[in-house]
């Protein structure tokens, strides 16, 4: 399990999660592996922070 360190990082990863861009909207999206739902879409930008990039050609 990931762990906030209160120094604009974590340590560890966010298990079971993965993220992908839009490629319309270009926002990214944090997605259950176990599930495949979406579980969150960033309004910010950038990444989620500790959660594993997926290739977009894998994730379709």
């Amino acid at each position: 399990m990931a762990a906030n360190t209160g120094k604009d990082h974590r340590v560890g990863a966010v298990k079971n999660r993965a993220q992908v861009q839009n490629p319309v909207t270009k926002k990214w999206i944090k997605i259950d592996t176990k599930t495949g739902k979406i579980v969150d879409v960033k309004s910010s930008k950038g990444q989620f922070k500790g959660v594993r990039v997926l290739d977009s050609k894998r994730a379709s």
